[in-house]
């Protein structure tokens, strides 16, 4: 092991408590602790032992479908870019008053004030631009400020052009005069993107009106050397509401690196608009103020030594200016501020790419930071703390960020040239294929403390190939998807031109390769790789450890590991069309990808008789073949001529869903009419001719319903059935007294991808991918008569099924993945009342992620439901 890290005088992040007792009147240490702030409820926590604890008490998700829907039909707008000067002011419109805003009761600004501000802002001078970098779920716009110095039309193109070159060609532009005396460095600060965690949009109104009216060298200095960019809230729906999530129920810092949900996709389209090179996210609370760069496990597809030396170098400087605000805890309740590389061992990582500081890094960032402010005012502190008080804390809150921001411009401006080099030395390595420097003392000079835990590199691949799909392959609509999704994330992607080999293999033209010598290689990888089992490396981890776009959105990715990609192919901007109507005959629909899947339930909604075949299709007829048209080439689906007649018709299929935020938006993602459900809304009277099946993975318990609640949905499931998932619906199932199977909860803290086989007679697994998402993992021993299993985890290894991610065993040496090995993860029955049932040990719709998975949830929809 390397040297024994500094430890702070208070236990790791998982074990740091909030402070008992009565609301303070006078100042005293304010609760303080991770749960309520940046990146979650700490790793102990993380999402309450289940992936539908996404929401703070664990509530089933109950987001309105509009929301939903503008979030599956919202892009990020284009930004504006160097074909004007600056400033470049925009009239915003200005929201309705809205007296019910959470910020108002901390004296903080409401969101209905942003606008005006800024409109008011943009007038003092020629500092300040203004324009709108999307929309959130519930339809508010999104702020992106620019502070700089004014610039003619004609140098604001030379700065675009600069920006390109960094990128694009970094070897020249390393030996470029004119980008080390004249290009201005790009910081981006990020607020609230927690919208109960409030203070960062006001220290960043507050900086912008300084920037604005000052008058003085050193200001000048900054904005002629810099562009600072602020998304002034990326959560306006939370901060209105005084909620973390986004109005569909999503904590947005988890969506990196999906970008399911609107608000990340403007993010994420700031961050390669702008290229920033130092980026702050401004999160609460942990009392002292935490600082990032982060415990190990760190982030392997990073160029991690030039992240370090300027990560740790701006804490420094942050901590500093933190601490030099001279509040003390004996005065002020608040701590000295933490920098957990220095101060922790582990706990609070930037493994995964979820996050924004840790996605930032992929778009040549070379400093980002998750700042977690000290005093909490959110949660239980919000309802119960006097207002005064609560204002004290959102007072001092706004001046902790606000010297954390000042801080960090400072360090860009008195760095400018070596963070600059450093970011054009993050794309040189990708463009060129250089390996990776693994950080030490000697590598990052400067830096107390590096060990061999701090050392997480990877081998990059030479490409990644995705074969071609035709109309007739299975995979062509999810390939499709896949291409699209690395060319969002400004991944260069080329479509062959002929068929050519790769790696000893041989592929048809149409095929795209993605040659992994590009500057921005390691989102590519971060994307298509499988990933790492990091269970022998650390024992806790903040979130999840698992990700792989390649293995679970439904594509075949090949890795080509070695050799020279020398393929005649053209760039492509967006995948090649994958829709297909055969002129003749019934149509024939796979249904195996979340497209298809909505596809079919447009065709169900619109009156068409679809009919199930034997092998798990849906069968379309002829006289459907308009709409079919329509929808592939909405969708990009297939529709195949086909004389199969089918065996059973399908019906549209209304769900009752007691489910997480990202089940529920991926059921709604894929065309099904969900009506959300819990223990109270059953309880309050409800409806059960609205619902055909009833699907459950989060607060709906059984033994909780009063008579007549229990009575109506043991009368529901004598005609219709029961998706159950992890513990929660496998409780319901056995509660309920419906199919016989034991369900064993494996390590609640284990997640990541897993290997698992199917079992090729099933409705709901048939043909699915061989892989996917565990969350507090379940299997299912001692099946009843009659039950059988769908799926089970593969015996893989060591007679361990994970691929990538964390899953130990327990301190009682059981719950690990080896109890898995063999075990049915997937299993269904019908009762004895009736109910046809399929109960997941899985996480197939986990945050709406694993695309490649929802197929399987959809079929054992369209079978239960009676």
């Amino acid at each position: 092991m390397g040297p024994t890290r500094h430890r702070i005088p208070r236990p790791l992040l998982v074990g740091i408590a909030a402070l008992a007792g009565a609301a303070l009147l006078a100042p005293a240490p304010a609760a303080a602790r991770p749960g309520p702030g940046g990146k979650g409820d700490g790793p102990q926590h993380r999402e309450g032992g289940s992936a539908a604890k996404e929401l703070k008490d664990g509530a089933a998700a109950k987001a309105p479908a509009a929301s939903a829907a503008r979030a599956l039909d919202s892009a990020a707008p284009p930004l504006q870019h160097g074909d004007a000067g600056y400033p470049r002011r925009t009239t915003l419109t200005v929201p309705a008053p809205n007296p019910a805003d959470k910020s108002i009761k901390l004296g903080l600004t409401p969101y209905h004030s942003i606008a005006p501000k800024l409109n008011s802002l943009q007038k003092l001078g020629d500092r300040v631009s203004v324009e709108v970098a999307g929309k959130s779920a519930g339809g508010h716009d999104l702020y992106l400020v620019t502070l700089t110095a004014p610039e003619s039309a004609k140098q604001s193109r030379e700065q675009e052009r600069m920006r390109e070159r960094i990128e694009n060609e970094p070897a020249a532009a390393a030996k470029d005069p004119r980008i080390k005396n004249t290009y201005k460095t790009p910081v981006f600060i990020n607020n609230n993107i927690h919208g109960n965690e409030w203070e960062g949009t006001d220290a960043s109104l507050k900086l912008i009106e300084q920037l604005a009216k000052a008058n003085d060298a050193r200001t000048d200095k900054l904005l002629a050397q810099n562009r600072i960019y602020i998304n002034v809230t990326a959560n306006p729906d939370g901060r209105i509401a005084g909620t973390r999530p986004n109005a569909n129920g999503f904590d947005i810092n988890r969506d990196f690196i999906t970008a399911t949900q609107p608000e990340a996709r403007a993010i994420r389209q700031i961050a390669i608009d702008k290229q920033p090179a130092v980026m702050l996210d401004m999160h609460g609370y942990v009392n002292g103020t935490l600082i990032e760069p982060t415990t190990p496990p760190h982030g392997e597809n990073y160029e991690y030594d030039l992240f370090l030396k300027n990560s740790y170098a701006n804490a420094l400087g942050m901590e500093a200016a933190v601490n030099g605000l001279g509040y003390t805890p004996a005065k002020d309740g608040v701590e000295p501020a933490i920098i957990p590389f220095r101060d922790q061992k582990e706990g609070w990582d930037d493994w995964p790419p979820i996050f924004t500081p840790q996605y930032m890094p992929f778009q040549g960032a070379v400093a980002t930071h998750t700042i977690e402010i000290p005093l909490q005012v959110n949660n239980e502190e919000y309802d119960s703390q006097p207002v005064a008080e609560l204002r004290r804390r959102s007072a001092i809150n706004t001046d902790v960020a606000g010297a954390a921001i000042k801080a960090a411009l400072n360090y860009t401006s008195t760095h400018r040239t070596s963070v600059i080099a450093d970011q054009i030395e993050t794309f040189r390595r990708g463009a060129a294929g250089a390996k990776q420097v693994p950080v030490s003392e000697e590598t990052v000079p400067g830096v107390p403390g590096i060990g061999p835990e701090d050392v997480y590199t990877t081998e990059f691949p030479s490409a990644y190939v995705i074969p071609a799909g035709g109309s007739g392959q299975r995979s062509a609509v999810a390939a499709a998807r896949l291409v699209d999704h690395l060319v969002a994330n400004d991944v260069k992607v080329e479509r062959a031109l002929r068929g050519f080999r790769l790696g000893g293999k041989s592929y048809p033209a149409g095929s795209y390769v993605v040659d992994m010598k590009q500057s921005k290689r390691g989102v590519a990888n971060v994307i298509l790789a499988e990933g790492r089992d990091i269970s022998a490396d650390v024992s806790a981890m903040y979130d999840i450890s698992g990700w792989s776009l390649g293995l679970l959105w439904g594509a075949t990715v090949d890795k080509v590991k070695t050799g020279k990609v020398d393929v005649p192919g053209r760039t492509v901007h967006a995948a090649s069309a994958t829709g297909y109507v055969a002129p003749w005959g019934d149509l024939q629909l796979r249904l195996d990808d979340p497209k298809e899947i909505t596809a079919l339930n447009s065709l169900l909604a619109d009156g068409v008789k679809v009919r199930r075949a034997a092998d798990g299709t849906a069968i379309v007829p002829g006289g459907a073949r308009g709409k079919a048209v329509r929808l592939a080439d909405r969708y990009g689906v297939a529709f195949h001529a086909t004389r199969t007649k089918g065996i059973a018709p399908i019906g549209r299929t209304r769900v009752a869903a007691a489910v997480s935020p990202g089940e529920l938006f991926a059921l709604r993602e894929m065309g099904f009419d969900v009506t959300p459900v819990s223990t109270d809304v059953l309880n309050a009277g409800f409806d059960w001719k609205k619902a055909d099946t009833l699907y459950v993975s989060a607060d709906l318990e059984y033994g909780k319903l009063k008579p007549a609640a229990k009575a109506g949905l043991d009368g529901f499931l004598k005609e219709h059935g029961l998706v159950g998932l992890g513990g929660d619906g496998a409780k319901l199932n056995a509660d309920a007294g419906l199919i016989a199977a034991k369900a064993v909860q494996g390590n609640g803290d284990a997640n990541g991808v897993v290997k698992v086989d199917n079992s090729s007679g099933s409705p709901v697994t048939a043909g699915a991918p061989a892989h996917t998402f565990v969350f507090s993992p379940t299997w299912f021993t001692d099946l009843g008569k009659g039950v059988r299993a769908d799926q089970s985890y593969a015996k893989a290894g060591e007679g361990s099924p994970l691929v990538s991610g964390h899953w130990r065993a327990g301190e009682d040496g059981k719950g690990g993945p080896k109890d898995a090995a063999g075990r049915a993860s997937v299993v269904s029955g019908t009762s004895a009342q009736g109910a046809d049932v399929v109960l997941f040990g899985t996480q197939p719709l986990f945050r709406a992620h694993p695309k490649g998975e929802f197929a399987q949830v959809a079929r054992a929809l369209y079978v239960t439901a009676g």
